[in-house]
């Protein structure tokens, strides 16, 4: 996050890892003598009353604003400021801006602060972070601090629970038209038992009983709120009859397993959702550490040629990538014949294993954070 201060003069910092954000924000504050503000905080708001005079005073120190959504008249604000001090030679890294409302950040600091900001994804934990948690936790719980540090399995679904609840209360309720709370909710509940299938509006609509357009309506809050992930198709003509409807994946799977009211790892192996569950799980992890400017699709033809993530590289090249729950992977058939349509430089099957072993066709079977650590060594290389 320090290295990312330096390159632009503020920094938006978006995501789903909400909780522990402000107490790593006081740490940094603390540590480079910055000055940290909540915007959820009355004292804090009262504050910038002023805000022009009030940040004036700290042009030369970096100054933390959590929550920044809430003030949306900070971003003309913040404008002034960051060209006064590039005027003054202060340089860059003057403001932190942190939210977890990311589309009305995204909305509001694009319109005022283009050129002068640079955004960052606070992803929950993934694979590669010491959470002193094997993986299967990790899987279960999912990646936000509280739930996966929770003392006991029960404890963590409760916050999870919790967290939903107040997510559909009062948070969604701020992004425009009045969204009805349980009717969104079954809606994401629908999408866990769903996880990872071909997105058909009209087909959830009809199950739900709202109409297509509203259905629509939903998906794409979830994905602006990243809680989902909508997965495109391969888009290359390849002269065969491709299936064109993006996938959706929830992006947490402790909130599709709560959502789903699993509650521990024995519930969710006997689940139907588990291998699913698992695929979204490991697109996820991949995802944080597939290098800048990388593409991500899936490819599925008519036939039953399928890749589950293929990764397009900065450079053009393709990895193709099947997830696998089993700990005694197997190519399938419809891999090889898409590996024969879309011939990738690279071919892997990702599994819960801890050995790295070559499998027929020129694939490799490995652990998820196996190929973490080869995506993030092979940045800028086929």
């Amino acid at each position: 996050m320090l290295s990312a201060l330096s390159e632009a003069p503020a920094v938006g910092l978006v995501g789903p890892r909400q909780t522990g954000k402000t107490t790593l924000a006081l740490e940094v504050a603390a540590d480079i003598g910055g000055q940290y503000l909540d915007l959820e905080s009355e004292t804090d708001r009262a504050k910038l009353a002023d805000p022009e005079a009030y940040l004036a005073r700290h042009l030369g120190k970096l100054v933390i604003l959590d929550e920044v959504h809430r003030a949306p008249n900070l971003f003309a604000v913040l404008r002034g400021l960051i060209d006064r001090a590039r005027r003054e030679g202060h340089g860059t890294g003057r403001y932190l801006l942190l939210g977890s409302a990311a589309l009305d950040l995204l909305r509001q600091s694009g319109e005022t602060l283009a050129g002068r900001l640079r955004f960052l994804e606070l992803t929950p934990f993934h694979l590669r972070e010491p959470t002193g948690h094997p993986s299967e936790i990790l899987w279960l719980r999912g990646g936000f601090p509280p739930s996966l540090l929770a003392a006991t399995d029960a404890q963590s679904l409760r916050w999870r629970r919790d967290f939903i609840r107040t997510y559909l209360e009062r948070d969604i309720p701020q992004f425009g038209p009045r969204v009805a709370a349980e009717t969104l909710r079954r809606f994401w509940i629908m999408l866990a038992h769903r996880q990872g299938a071909p997105l058909n509006v009209a087909e959830l609509a009809r199950n739900i009983g709202i109409d297509a357009k509203t259905a629509a309506r939903y998906a794409d809050l979830l994905v602006d709120l990243l809680l989902a992930r909508r997965l495109p198709p391969w888009h290359a003509n390849v002269g065969k009859r491709l299936v064109k409807a993006p996938r959706l994946y929830l992006r947490d799977s402790g909130l599709t397993h709560a959502l789903l009211g699993i509650e521990d790892i024995e519930s969710l192996l006997a689940h139907p959702v588990v291998g699913a569950s698992w695929e979204g799980f490991v697109i996820e992890n991949l995802l944080v550490a597939a290098p800048e400017g990388t593409q991500v699709y899936y490819y599925r033809t008519s036939g039953g040629a399928e890749i589950d993530l293929l990764l397009e590289r900065p450079g053009g090249a393709l990895w193709a990538v099947e997830v696998k729950r089993s700990t005694a992977p197997s190519v399938s058939r419809g891999f090889h014949a898409a590996c024969a349509d879309l011939r990738p430089a690279r071919r892997f099957v990702v599994y819960p294993g801890s050995e790295t072993f070559p499998l027929p066709g020129e694939v490799e079977a490995l652990p998820p954070a196996a190929l973490m650590n080869r995506l993030t060594e092979t940045a800028g290389h086929r």
